[in-house]
């Protein structure tokens, strides 16, 4: 199947009642934009055509005054007459000025109220398409490419948020989940090579990513397959054991990993004599560990036998008579 295919359809009218509501909200919000844009033009245009009148007004006035100047001089005019129409000019040059400056402001402040509108518009669709992304999701599609193999509800059905409603799987590109205890997690990173035990093959991966958390005391590691390294019989869900390389060490001493003490930390072990019929205790230093062996700094030599159970029991004791 492919990603686009319909797996089943779910019905909810809650879902689909606040899909209509948020509809209706959208386009009421759209139309008062609109209402509110024609008014706002209008009253910009009125104010434009009123500062255009009295521009034209203050216009004439100061051709008259300048002409009432010149008759004032020659005395064809009396000087009162000439002062009143001067008066006149700068009145309606003040008043023009004036005018122009209601409509910057108007222009501006309808810009403001416009911005506020189309926010809120904004808000409605987003809110619109959030309600209709919730009803497609009534529609549920495969997603990816792949074989349906499990689809778990029935016709009638009522499910729960969040319940698995359908399984589709990817043969061929297949990830290994590790549960690894938070002990030894702390060293895994991503992209350490790691080998997965499939019970009818080994196969090679990396790690991709790390869980951030910890769930009933381990960690779960996500690991990449390599490509074309899939055994016969791989499917999902199968059980599987893993091992990732933390760090390889050359010409390393070490032994079983212990009952007892932790990486980088001194221990008491009882070594065996020669005999073996004796266990003496010796102090080691242990070094790095990986999950059944751990290396050992100093006060053990190649060839030692120790005991590595729990021997908390004879703690009161340096030497262990063995039969």
């Amino acid at each position: 199947m492919t990603k686009d295919t319909l797996l089943l359809e779910m019905s909810n009218p809650d879902l689909e009642q606040n899909a209509a509501e948020a509809e209706s909200q959208l386009k009421a919000a759209q139309a008062d934009y609109q209402d509110l844009q024609a008014n706002l033009d209008k009253e910009l245009l009125d104010q434009q055509s009123t500062a255009a009148s009295v521009e034209s007004q203050s216009e004439q006035a100061q051709l008259q005054a300048e002409a009432d100047v010149k008759l004032a001089k020659d005395g064809l005019i009396p000087e009162i007459q000439m002062k009143k129409s001067t008066l006149q000019a700068a009145t309606l040059g003040k008043q023009s000025a004036f005018e122009k400056q209601k409509v910057r402001q108007n222009a501006l402040s309808a810009q403001a109220q416009l911005a506020a509108q189309r926010a809120r518009v904004n808000q409605a669709q987003a809110v619109y398409q959030l309600k209709r992304r919730q009803v497609e999701n009534l529609h549920v599609k495969a997603g990816i490419d792949g074989v349906l193999q499990e689809l778990p509800v029935q016709v009638g059905q009522k499910v729960a948020p969040g319940a698995n409603l359908a399984r589709v799987a990817q043969p061929d590109h297949l990830k290994a989940e590790l549960k690894i205890p938070e002990t030894q997690a702390k060293d895994v990173v991503k992209g350490q090579s790691a080998q997965i035990d499939t019970r009818n093959g080994i196969v090679s991966g990396h790690v991709s990513r790390v869980a951030p958390s910890v769930q009933d005391g381990t960690v779960v590691v996500d690991v990449q397959l390599d490509r074309g390294t899939l055994p016969k019989g791989a499917r999902v869900d199968l059980s599987i054991d893993g091992t990732i390389l933390i760090e390889r060490l050359d010409n390393v001493l070490y032994v079983g990993r212990p009952a007892y003490g932790q990486p980088n930390s001194k221990i008491q072990m009882f070594k065996l004599t020669e005999n073996g019929k004796e266990a003496v205790r010796v102090p080691v230093q242990l070094g790095r560990s990986s999950v059944s062996t751990i290396e050992i700094l100093s006060g053990l030599n190649v060839g030692d036998k120790v005991i590595l159970s729990d021997t908390s029991a004879w703690d009161g004791h340096d030497v262990l008579q063995l039969n």
